[in-house]
């Protein structure tokens, strides 16, 4: 593995091992004793959810500035690596690796051809762990998705035979194309990490990323995805047409010697792991919001279920989406806090999926950006 951080490790060990020692009287749940390695990944899989039970300033880790710019880093050498296979596509590979370090599900809109897949499988290398790939076809079953038990013979016990979700990254190719019940087994494993074969339940792998891809414009054989589907996603992505520089670039590429119309991926390096994807996750969760802040998503949220174009607004979930979504984009930038316009550079992709037009807007082809741009617009950011 290609790792341009390495003291990272290290680095986010420390920094929350310190804060929780420093912080032992404010907390309520005591934290084991940090005493090798092994241990101190384990001690951080404990502290964060006690660490992300408040953002005050009494509680917040003590995590130095340079650890920010190391974790800030490392999120731009992974969508380096991705951006050595996907031509252009910089704003998408963005969003991406901010729903990777939030920890959300995402779902990926665009015509064929596009680089849906692409881009997926180049992150999939980059961070590496394991990864499965489910073509959603109308005949795809819950059990081809979950698991199933089946009869050993000879050993005459039934047996489990685990599905594609357990695994680091799962890649849904065109989800609309498989029924509702097929899409309902993914219910559980997006909300809860876990999944139910025959009345027992297993945990899948930590960390565990959802990213599904549809074709917006392919209606015959397809079954839409209902709203508690749709909000199970952090973040809806709409992909378009790259540039004209882009494409002839991907021209010569693609057909610089290579048999078949495929971009190569061998030039994606390893740059992370999933450990460390975890460990970015957690301290993307300890990003400092500001009350403000938290206000101002609410009242985003809170808008779209006002606004005379939208028959539908987004639920609470939205507004947690805004907010997680914000913080791992004040990581990438090298911050330790949100400001009002991370908020902002989020919310088309958080919301849109999350609202349903009212039927005149839908007539007159109103798109949901603009609405989501009004609501936006409409809520007074705060200032200092």
């Amino acid at each position: 593995m290609t790792d341009p951080n390495p003291n990272l490790d290290s680095a986010l060990n420390n920094s929350f091992d310190n804060s929780l020692s420093n912080n032992s009287s404010t907390n309520t749940t005591p934290m084991p004793e940090v005493k090798n390695e092994t241990s101190a990944n384990q001690t951080l899989s404990e502290a964060a959810p006690t660490i992300h039970k408040s953002t005050s300033p009494e509680t917040m880790p003590n995590i130095s500035a340079e650890t920010w710019q190391m974790a800030a880093k490392q999120a731009h050498a992974l969508m380096d690596a991705v951006g050595r296979s996907v031509i252009g596509q910089r704003d998408i590979i963005e969003q991406l690796c901010i729903c990777l370090i939030a920890g959300g599900h995402a779902l990926i809109e665009g015509l064929p051809g596009l680089g849906k897949t692409l881009m997926v499988k180049a992150y999939a290398k980059a961070i590496g762990g394991i990864y499965h790939r489910v073509q959603f076809t109308p005949d795809l079953m819950p059990a081809d998705i979950t698991g199933h038990t089946l009869y050993d013979i000879q050993t005459g016990e039934w047996k489990v035979r685990r599905g594609p979700v357990f695994c680091n990254l799962l890649l849904a190719d065109e989800i609309n194309r498989a029924s509702a019940k097929t899409q309902a087994a993914l219910l559980e494993v997006m909300q809860e990490q876990q999944v139910t074969i025959e009345g027992t339940t297993y945990d899948v792998a930590d960390p565990f990323i959802t990213i599904a891809t549809q074709n917006p414009l392919d209606h015959e054989g397809t079954y839409p995805l209902p709203e508690a589907q749709l909000d199970r996603f952090l973040f809806n992505i709409l992909i378009d047409y790259p540039t004209e520089d882009n494409e002839a670039l991907m021209l010569k590429t693609v057909l610089n010697g290579n048999i078949g119309a495929t971009l190569d991926l061998s030039a994606v390096p390893q740059v992370m792991s999933p450990e460390r994807l975890i460990k970015l996750q957690k301290l993307a969760a300890v990003v400092s919001l500001d009350d403000r802040v938290v206000s101002y998503a609410l009242q985003i949220t809170r808008m779209t279920r006002q606004h005379q174009g939208i028959s539908i607004g987004a639920g609470p979930r939205g507004s947690i989406a805004l907010l997680r979504a914000a913080r791992a984009k004040a990581l990438i930038n090298g911050r330790h806090y949100v400001t009002p316009d991370d908020i902002v550079s989020v919310a088309g992709a958080v919301l849109r999926h999350r609202i349903t037009l009212s039927p005149d807007y839908q007539i007159e082809g109103v798109r949901s950006e603009q609405v989501i741009q009004q609501v936006v617009s409409s809520v007074a950011a705060p200032r200092q």
